[in-house]
């Protein structure tokens, strides 16, 4: 299955891609500095040779910027509401819906391509820019997350996993941390086979019936959150297929299944359980209030038969979902797999739950612009990964990871010459490592985000994020650095 997802990163970042005659941005060979000893030179020429270098990554930092303001503006938004209110205004304030889409984070890079392509024509020309969005960015992924995260949070897809959670669960007794550490460790690991995307969607969906809902302490919901996204990121390294940041290079390097698991997946399992078992020992008093919640929120629940569910619905799910995995390198059939799941779901919506598509949207559009303005990032990516050692490129890809999508940063490696097994494995370990740091780092992460949003107050903080990531961060990349060498 290499080749599964034509990452945008992987067309955005290739030299030349398309059929444009305004080739943008520049072939990295173009430039012509391997001459060039130092890094600021390196940067200055490539600034000099091509000036909206600079100003795409000015406007990429600001949107990153951006990313860690959108609680502030949501604030804001909710104080010109109120004051809108005592002043008698009956129309809705047209400042307090601005200030709203400000603080919305699955829009922040969508509404920084606006300057960007604006200065792109202004300051390269039209034709590049019309050249860069329809040659040099590939959708497929963006396309890819919308029709995975519509399809695996249905009622069938969810029953089923839930199902198969609740048993193992029911190993340790069934209670809200038999459910946590469940959902955080097998949820993660499923992803190196169903894809990152689907098992981000699952685990948040299926976290925030039995965790969230029973409101845990903030320390424990940032801790929680920041736990999964890391979780999901080296979730997928058992194969070579799952994981973006593997996909990007696997082909290029023939990174088999079976080497896959031998230098990746075991070490991530292993790191899984680890970051797991140290945060179940910070919160283990936590679980007792989350009991007494879930136990007064069954008493107080209605009774409420559930519609039988047939099996070939849940086959039929299932197939789409195969259907889409294996031809999201193919938009036709891709989009056309989706046209006939909403059919099929029109079809069968007396078994089904209500078919929620306003998040899987608003994930693809971020990540539409997260491929645009990242796309412009290889001139000064490129040559930082360059000159790093082996224990460096790892933390610097951990480093670069968090303000870029992580298999953006893997694929550039493939274009560095002559690099040992030893930076190979750096960088992809790396890149998995980091991609729980910020919404950004990991492609599935925004999926996550727009479905647990709703139980933090005034949204999810990406310093709060960043904090609960900290400590499975390093947890993981000791595993699959230190363990890499047994």
């Amino acid at each position: 299955m290499a080749g599964l997802f034509c990452l945008p990163a992987a067309a955005a970042l290739a030299a030349g891609s398309g059929g444009g005659t305004h080739a943008f941005p520049p072939p990295l060979a173009s430039y012509a500095d391997g001459h060039l000893a130092s890094l600021w030179a390196v940067l200055r020429h490539r600034v000099e040779a091509q000036p909206f270098n600079l100003w795409a990554t000015l406007l990429f930092l600001g949107a990153v910027l951006h990313t860690f303001l959108t609680q502030k503006f949501r604030h804001w938004a909710h104080v010109v509401e109120e004051r809108h209110k005592h002043t008698g205004g009956e129309a809705a304030s047209v400042k307090a819906q601005l200030l709203h889409l400000l603080g919305e984070v699955e829009a922040v890079f969508g509404i920084w391509v606006v300057p960007l392509m604006g200065l792109m024509m202004l300051k390269v020309s039209p034709d590049a820019m019309l050249d860069y969005v329809d040659y040099g960015v590939s959708y497929h992924e963006p396309i890819f997350v919308v029709v995975i995260m519509a399809i695996s949070a249905t009622r069938p897809v969810l029953a089923l996993a839930e199902g198969l959670m609740r048993r193992v669960a029911a190993l340790g007794g069934g209670g809200p941390a038999a459910w946590w550490g469940t959902i955080l460790v097998l949820g993660p690991l499923l992803g190196s086979f169903i894809t990152e995307p689907a098992a981000m969607t699952i685990s948040a969906s299926l976290l925030a019936r039995q965790f969230y809902r029973f409101k845990p302490r903030p320390a424990f919901a940032y801790a929680t959150l920041g736990l999964l996204f890391v979780n999901v990121s080296v979730g997928g390294t058992l194969t070579n297929f799952a994981a973006p940041p593997v996909l990007m290079v696997a082909g290029k390097w023939g990174w088999s299944l079976p080497f896959m698991f031998e230098h990746f997946g075991w070490q991530a399992a292993a790191g899984i359980v680890a970051a797991t078992g140290l945060y179940f020992v910070i919160f283990r008093r936590e679980f007792a209030a989350l009991a007494a919640a879930q136990a007064q929120a069954q008493a107080q629940a209605e009774t409420r038969k559930e519609r039988p569910l047939p099996g070939w619905i849940t086959m039929v799910h299932l197939l789409l979902m195969a259907w889409t995995v294996l031809n999201a390198h193919h938009p036709a059939f891709l989009v056309g797999g989706f046209l006939f799941f909403i059919a099929f779901y029109q079809a069968t919506e007396h078994f089904q739950d209500r078919l929620e598509l306003r998040s899987p949207i608003l994930v693809g559009f971020f990540l539409a612009g997260l491929v645009i303005h990242g796309g412009l990032q290889q001139w000064w990516i490129e040559p930082v990964l360059r000159r790093l050692g082996e224990f460096p490129m790892f933390l610097g890809a951990s480093v670069l990871t968090a303000f870029n999508d992580n298999a953006a940063i893997t694929y550039l490696s493939t274009l560095v010459p002559n690099m040992t097994d030893g930076m190979k494995h750096a960088i992809v370990a790396g890149a998995v490592t980091g991609g729980g740091l910020t919404v950004i780092a990991n492609a599935p992460n925004p999926a996550g985000q727009a479905i647990l949003n709703r139980y933090f107050n005034e949204g999810i903080s990406p310093l709060g994020l960043l904090l609960g990531a900290l400590a499975p961060t390093v947890i993981v990349g000791a595993a699959l650095w230190f363990l890499y060498f047994i």
